[in-house]
């Protein structure tokens, strides 16, 4: 398969507002990719915006190839004004609905995908085949150049604004101003079932979703089918996917989609709720769709309850390899900070860490950096716990804040199995974390609220069909524990979805290395990889 991509700027006109954005293909949401299970995929993508460039392929495991994974300055270096790179990469053992994204910036504010893979020729999905199928993709947007209010936010050391509003492929939907012609609709057939291919690609908010009187049958997660079940609402982080079956079998008229934030922490959000149509075909325009009944944007339960019935469908044909034994364990907190800055507001920058350290972005790709034993670009000492023990959960700690800075990755041994636990902390404030590690797949073994219990916890983990995702929620003042086995050599990223905590720093990468020379055990590197 071979697609050719340009980013290229266009004027796009919401809420009233008209602004240039950065575009794939002048489309916004960009196209989306098709592919089938054992497909090698070429995307030829030619740069024409001021800003450089990168996309990353979520959730594609990138076997032995992270030239293709994305993420600027780790696996490579960005793309600049007026040049070109060809992402190729091989679909194995993979299928369902991923994304892709800018991996730059805040540039996947506008440039962004969807990616969708079917099964191989013959092979039938795991439910019933629906009649027609539809990406809905939750997005934001600004008003106002994002790239310049983030910039305007770090030269004060504080977070940028929050959203003007949430996107359904692009658009706000008739809530909104000026929006009446910015909504998506989707036309079903009454009696029909419809496979919803639904993805979070907001910058910063995990979303509830829901459709006024309809159900929907959770099939697949991050591309990895689960135990069917149903209900009125899901919950999805930045970065997530979710596979839902929504069958017409309402009376015939029209139904909001509707999505907004979940936030059970004082932290501001963009709360506006966004819409969408499900439409009945021959309903006429001009009746008013009926509205549903979203959770309260704090409501943990709904929350919680949801993510516990999440599990892997673990058949013979899609079987559930959990590890059972573990070689590594790994700790991680995760906190917010403050550095001294002279130039910022209140003198301090805020930031995040992992283990009390923030993630400083290298002027080298990591892999090229790997590759070709670049010296001097990051060090391999990334503790495997942190560096001193707290109540990490108790009251809130608003002083000793600052963070050490460092490019530090932790070397992983090739085909271990590795257990983390993701603690968040209450440095400044509790508040729920996506995590997206690269490279890999994951099963989410546990969670909870509080402090992890080394003792204690382990004894309630699922290892028989806990649901596998590539981006997983840390709950507010709580943790999650997920294992996977390092069976793909290569450098590879993982750090928070959400990207104000990612420009903060909170991020590291794992060395996965299996005792051979990189140039043996990693595929060379193409010809066209950009130049840093």
């Amino acid at each position: 398969m071979y697609f050719w991509v340009q980013i290229r700027v266009k004027n796009v006109s919401r809420l009233c507002h008209a602004k240039p954005i950065v575009t794939v293909n002048g489309r916004f949401p960009g196209p989306t990719i098709y592919a089938r299970e054992g497909d090698r995929v070429l995307v030829k993508l030619t740069n024409y915006a001021k800003y450089n460039i990168s996309i990353h392929w979520h959730g594609l495991k990138q076997f032995r190839n992270g030239w293709a994974d994305g993420p600027a300055y780790i696996t490579q270096c960005p793309i600049k004004t007026g040049h070109s790179y060809t992402y190729d990469f091989n679909v194995t053992g993979q299928r369902g609905t991923l994304w892709w994204h800018a991996h730059i910036l805040w540039l996947r504010a506008t440039v962004y995908g969807a990616i969708v893979i079917m099964p191989k020729e013959g092979t039938m999905f795991p439910f019933p085949k629906p009649h027609r199928e539809t990406e809905i993709i939750l997005g934001e947007w600004w008003n106002s150049d994002v790239e310049t209010l983030v910039n305007r936010a770090n030269k004060m050391g504080l977070p940028p604004p929050t959203s003007d509003a949430h996107t359904i492929n692009g658009k706000p939907g008739s809530l909104f101003p000026c929006s009446l012609k910015h909504t998506f609709s989707m036309e079903v057939e009454a009696g029909k079932t419809y496979l919803l291919r639904i993805i979070n690609a907001a910058l910063n908010d995990e979303l509830f979703f829901t459709i006024a009187g309809h159900n929907m049958t959770v099939v697949e997660i991050d591309a990895v089918y689960t135990k069917p079940f149903t209900t009125r609402v899901i919950l999805i982080a930045p970065g997530q996917t979710t596979n839902v079956l929504i069958k017409a079998d309402q009376p015939p008229s029209r139904y909001f989609m509707a999505a907004r934030p979940f936030m059970d922490a004082p932290v501001p959000v963009d709360n506006k709720t966004v819409t969408a149509i499900l439409h009945y075909k021959d309903i006429p325009k001009t009746v008013i769709p009926s509205m549903p009944k979203l959770p309260a944007p704090n409501n943990t339960n709904v929350a919680m309850s949801y993510n516990k019935r999440l599990k892997s469908l673990n058949t013979p044909q899609f079987p559930a390899k959990v590890p059972l034994k573990v070689d590594r364990h790994l700790f991680y907190t995760i906190g917010l900070g403050a550095n001294p800055c002279s130039s910022c507001q209140n003198g301090t920058q805020l930031t995040a860490s992992l283990n009390n350290i923030t993630f400083v972005m290298p002027k080298v790709g990591l892999l090229q950096a790997h590759y070709f034993n670049i010296k001097g670009v990051f060090k391999t000492d990334f503790p495997d716990q942190p560096p001193v023990p707290f109540n990490y959960t108790g009251a809130p700690l608003t002083s000793n804040l600052g963070t050490s800075l460092g490019t530090r990755l932790s070397k992983v041994a090739f085909n271990s199995t590795v257990e983390l636990v993701l603690q968040d902390t209450n440095l400044l404030t509790v508040e729920s974390h996506p995590f997206h590690l690269h490279g890999f797949n994951f099963f989410v073994v546990g969670s909870g609220i509080g402090n992890f219990n080394p003792s204690k916890d382990p004894a309630r983990f699922n290892l028989v069909d806990p649901p596998e995702r590539n981006t997983v929620g840390v709950p507010t003042g709580g943790w999650t524990a997920i294992r996977f086995r390092a069976d793909n050599p290569g450098v590879w990223f993982m750090h928070c979805h959400l990207e104000l905590h990612t420009m903060w720093g909170l991020k590291m990468a794992f060395v996965v290395e299996n005792g051979k020379s990189p140039e043996e055990s990693i595929i060379p590197p193409p010809m066209d990889l950009p130049p840093c």
